[in-house]
């Protein structure tokens, strides 16, 4: 097989960890949504996830605030709402209203979850350390929810510029993981 040289600037584009997510905050009255594809799992029990969330966004200064929020998985019958919330800014419109969004109330925490997406995990801010130098946090789930009628949801994932790919099939093969 042959092989070229890859600009640095585009290896984000085939390591991206996994789907798009939507993260809810609320501060106030205020909810908030945006898109994120920056996350990766970093322990089972108790889970905690790993998310890059850029300090020019609303969401990094809500986070900082409340130290709360939600994870929500979307899939691709809401893609261009999932999407869309990732274009614009909360800081003046309710992105909620704006993409046909609804928030539903959380067990655990203020922020809410978004009825229209499979899966939503509750989340707190477990370590913050690194936000100041990488905007990255470390969440940890404390609450989780997901339709058991979904059972093989199609993900959307980020591969850069606009570009996005639906999960497909499942397939089962060998492994000593249970």
């Amino acid at each position: 097989m042959k092989k070229r040289s890859l600009p640095l600037s585009r290896v984000y584009r085939h390591l991206e960890p996994g789907p798009v997510v939507l993260v809810t905050t609320a501060r106030g009255e205020r909810a908030n949504v945006m898109a994120m594809s920056w996350h990766t799992m970093m322990e089972f029990e108790p889970p905690l996830v790993g998310c890059v969330i850029s300090n020019r966004n609303h969401t990094f200064s809500t986070l900082e605030a409340t130290r709360e929020c939600v994870i929500n998985i979307p899939t691709a019958e809401i893609a261009r709402q999932a999407i869309g919330c990732g274009n614009v800014s909360g800081r003046r419109i309710d992105k909620f209203a704006r993409f046909g969004l609804t928030p539903m109330p959380a067990a655990r925490v203020a922020a809410p979850l978004v009825a229209e997406c499979y899966a939503n995990f509750e989340c707190k801010v477990h370590d913050r350390r690194l936000a100041a130098t990488y905007n990255f946090f470390v969440l940890e789930v404390v609450k989780a929810w997901v339709d058991p009628s979904c059972k093989d949801p199609r993900t959307i994932h980020h591969r850069g510029r606009g570009a996005f790919m639906f999960a497909g099939k499942t397939v089962r093969l060998p492994s000593r993981a249970k």
